[in-house]
């Protein structure tokens, strides 16, 4: 559909087309400002967006790639069970089943129609990551033998907010099945806020400029991204590029998971390849493939593409995703998932890889890029305490730039929780550290973003860990002649002893136990002996080098 065809007028279409992505934004901050939990509340473990009628993306919120980029794949199975024509006002849809479109189980997505004048236009959504879904442990269970032992699995399902919330079946059954259940409905109540607020705005639009408008402009909306995308692929050299990254194990074994890619440029189209790709495994660090499918779009769109690009259905249509079904990132179910962010990233990394071949000045090298979820519980008198954070480390240096320190990987886009946050509504543990890690960065002409650790002091007996991460063995290389960044470590330490402990496991704690964590760094872009002396200056300034290495930088 084009601007001509519908006759939109482009002032109106410009107009239209920033009120939607207002809407999205709105709809997103909404969602932050009315959470319950830290780890939506504070780390903004969640997103929302607008899809048309038919469950394409059309505009989203600033938030999580991994959550939005495979969005429209979680909201099809939704609409083939219920399609618009069957719904009515108050209905809503809801998914988090990683084997019909979902990612893992804590991420629930619920879609509202937008009705105007008796028909659904669009749909407003929103998802977050739950703190607590039951499951065989609070928050994370690491020894999970399938998606069953994770938590609650909700199908593609329809619902009715009169019928089935405030006091319904729907929110008894959420109630019964999450250990912190106020909390649990408070954050689902965001995402009913959320999608309200997206709604309005689009009825809104749609009274002050006409339906017919408001829907051509979602339509050229996909056609702007598709054809600033096929642009950018264009500007890249045709060829076959090929990639792999791999994981340090499978959270059982010592042997490396790859993940291999071959990348495909012809004229304006791409195709992704995850074959040679390693089998699923029987831990959870699996990837149902809509989690593939949202790390590998965010790469190429990253590399070829410029930021003002809209992230939206239209982007996908000069791209082809497809992965080995029984690989780790199309797994048979009933594979447990819950880790899927560790090979995402990995595949992340192998595509970046081979855009490195056909694009080397549009790449970054390798960063910590490993989502360490950590989650402490206790289970005290008046029931269960839990809490959860998404750590990242830091980014891989790139051309003109170093890596960013200390924040959450590219695909996650979490926050750190502030301390007097977690101060306030924890009671079994206290942070007593948390600090840059000095040299923890991989050198270069543009260094690596440096990792850093938190330490936490445990108050209570009885509290349990549980834990995932990576690049505990294999740390993230450098690219074009950069050095690698550190691995991550994660350190006990009780009564004087250190005890050190796995990427991936669980712990349980003592009273006075403190618990560090420290994820690394990034991998260093080029040659380190053409780093300009004032960067090495000013590393050694703000302490990220040690006091000796910054005398021998001030003496040279």
């Amino acid at each position: 559909m084009t601007l001509v065809a519908t006759r939109l007028d482009p002032i109106d279409y410009a107009v239209i087309s920033q009120a939607i992505q207002a809407a999205a934004d709105e709809a997103g901050a909404k969602l932050i400002r009315s959470a319950y939990t830290p780890i939506l509340r504070e780390a903004r473990d969640g997103s929302a967006a607008i899809l048309d009628a038919k469950g394409n993306v059309i505009a989203q919120a600033d938030l999580i790639p991994m959550q939005l980029g495979g969005i429209s794949a979680t909201c099809k199975p939704c609409l083939e069970a219920h399609p618009p024509e069957t719904l009515k006002p108050g209905d809503f849809l809801i998914n988090n089943d990683p084997y019909q479109g979902g990612q893992h189980l804590q991420d629930i997505f619920i879609f509202s129609p937008v009705f105007v004048d008796g028909a659904v236009i669009a749909f407003s959504a929103s998802v977050a990551h739950h703190l607590d879904l039951g499951g065989g442990a609070p928050g994370l269970n690491m020894g999970a033998p399938d998606v069953i032992a994770e938590g609650l699995r909700l199908p593609p399902s329809k619902w009715n907010w009169h019928e089935d919330w405030n006091g319904g079946r729907l929110e008894q059954l959420m109630r019964l099945n999450g250990r912190v259940p106020d909390l649990f409905i408070g954050d689902l109540n965001a995402q009913f806020a959320a999608n309200a607020i997206a709604e309005a705005r689009l009825q809104q639009l749609s009274a002050k400029y006409g339906t017919a408008k408001v829907t051509a402009a979602m339509s050229e909306l996909l056609d702007y991204s598709e054809r600033r995308v096929r642009a950018g692929i264009l500007a890249a050299p045709d060829g076959v590029y090929h990639g792999e990254a791999a994981m340090d194990d499978d959270g059982v074994g010592d042997q490396p998971v790859w993940l291999r890619c071959t990348v495909t440029i012809k004229g304006d189209a791409l195709t992704v390849d995850f074959a040679g790709t390693d089998a699923q495994v029987a831990t959870n660090v699996n990837c149902p493939f809509a989690s593939t499918l949202a790390a590998a779009l965010s790469c190429v769109k990253s590399v070829l593409t410029a930021p003002d690009i809209p992230f939206n259905e239209g982007l996908k249509r000069p791209i082809t995703v497809t992965a080995p079904y029984g690989s780790i990132l199309n797994p048979r179910p009933p594979a447990p998932v819950r880790a899927r962010l560790l090979p995402a990233y990995r595949a992340y990394n192998a595509v970046m890889a081979a855009l490195a071949q056909a694009v080397p000045e549009q790449v970054i090298a390798p960063g910590f890029d490993s989502t360490t979820s950590f989650c402490l519980s206790h289970l005290g008198e008046n029931g269960y305490s839990v809490y959860l954070e998404i750590f990242g480390g830091g980014y891989g240096g790139g051309v003109g730039s170093d890596g960013c320190d200390a924040v959450d990987s590219p695909l996650s886009n979490c926050s750190n929780t502030p301390v007097e946050s977690l101060d306030i509504d924890y009671d079994f543990f206290r942070v007593v550290d948390y600090a840059l890690e000095a040299e923890s960065f991989g050198d270069g002409q543009y260094r690596g973003g440096a990792g850093f650790r938190r330490r936490y002091k445990i108050l209570k007996d009885g509290a349990k860990l549980q834990t995932y991460s990576d690049r505990f063995r294999r740390p993230a290389e450098g690219r074009f002649g950069g050095e690698p960044g550190t691995v991550g470590r994660s350190t006990v330490f009780r009564n004087g002893e250190a005890i050190a402990l796995p990427a991936k496991g669980s712990f349980t704690f003592q009273a006075g136990d403190e618990i560090e964590i420290a994820p690394g760094g990034g991998g260093g872009y080029g040659l380190p002996a053409k780093r300009q002396p004032a960067a090495r200056e000013r590393d050694a300034a703000d302490g990220m080098v040690s006091a000796e290495a910054g005398r021998r930088i001030a003496a040279e």
